[in-house]
């Protein structure tokens, strides 16, 4: 068999098995409506569970949950057999998957939920299945054609069922109002956790901020930059913002014998502010741009306000940023 003909064999199995999820649209309905209502005021954990292939499913359905933020976690049948019942509350909801809804491994788990009025919400595509008739929500799944040349190796009926699980959990995300700060919340590493990490989450703040008084002199201001660490102080009126001094600032100047207490004269009267809420990749973009390794920060309400006449948040360093590996 030549090349093009794997080709040729891939592209018609996919073809087949798109043609078939389409039958998904039959299954949202009243029944689907329940779960996500049920999952969403459920008190406990949604247990998800299945054998085979469902389990499979079953437990890449969980791993989305837990994701957003839905406690979560699978049940294999037959473990649950062997003492692994006990796992189950009566606050927790049953999210079990099975083709075929007839699976033996399941009998057991369902009979205890049923004993103890422990919600089961079950996904089958045999309506007078043992699964299905133990369920409080009965969610059924159209019979699907399989995508392989015997017809009868799960892919499309597998296919068919994670896209449902998938639904579900999506259906779900909008009930909880999830967002993408939610999202940094449970997925604090990788490169979508880090792609979503801000600037007030990284930030130097409060007392860690280096301030020093327009009044202060260079002796003073020098000690305080050499202290915090970030290679620089702010310059403060009150509580405006007068600018920033650096530490290549301080050393012109006693190069240049400036008067010691005339700090304007060495300072950036114009320092460069983010919003605290910017996400820390556009302040590295930023710092590059200009050729800084700091930036004030701000609230999102006064980053576009007038003059110099800002909150001052925090201070937002390079090096905190290249720690948590954003580039």
């Amino acid at each position: 068999m030549n090349k093009n003909n794997y080709i040729k064999l891939a592209k018609k199995s996919a073809a087949k098995q798109i043609s078939e999820l389409k039958k998904i649209n039959k299954i949202f309905n009243s029944s689907f409506s329940k779960a996500v209502e049920s999952i969403y005021n459920c008190k406990g954990k949604v247990i998800c569970s299945g054998v085979g292939k469902s389990g499979l499913i079953g437990r890449k359905i969980s791993a989305t949950l837990s994701s957003v933020g839905v406690s979560s976690f699978f049940l294999n049948p037959s473990e649950a057999n062997h003492g692994d019942l006990g796992q189950i509350d009566k606050k927790d909801i049953l999210l079990v998957f099975s083709y075929s809804g007839n699976t033996v491994e399941l009998s057991n788990m369902l009979k205890y939920a049923n004993r103890y009025n422990i919600k089961v919400i079950g996904i089958a595509s045999n309506a007078n299945s043992i699964l299905l008739k133990a369920s409080d929500i009965k969610i059924l799944i159209p019979k699907v054609q399989e995508s392989d040349p015997t017809g009868m190796v799960p892919t499309s009926s597998t296919s068919i069922t994670l896209l449902l699980g998938d639904c579900l959990a999506v259906a779900l995300m909008n009930k909880i109002k999830f967002s993408k700060e939610r999202f940094k919340v449970f997925h604090p590493g990788g490169n979508i956790g880090q792609a979503l990490l801000l600037v007030k989450d990284i930030m130097v703040s409060g007392s860690k901020i280096p301030k020093i008084k327009i009044t202060s002199n260079i002796n003073e201001a020098s000690k305080k930059i050499t202290r915090y660490n970030l290679g620089l102080a702010v310059v403060m009126r009150n509580k405006i913002v007068e600018g920033i001094l650096t530490d290549g600032d301080a050393r012109r100047s006693l190069r240049y014998n400036l008067k010691p207490n005339n700090l304007r004269k060495i300072m950036n009267p114009n320092p460069v502010f983010i919003s605290e809420n910017s996400t820390a990749s556009k302040a590295l973009a930023i710092m590059n741009r200009k050729k800084i390794t700091s930036l004030l920060v701000t609230s999102e309400k006064n980053l576009n306000s007038k003059g110099r006449n800002k909150d001052l948040k925090g201070i937002v360093h390079i090096h905190s940023i290249l720690q948590f590996g954003i580039k």
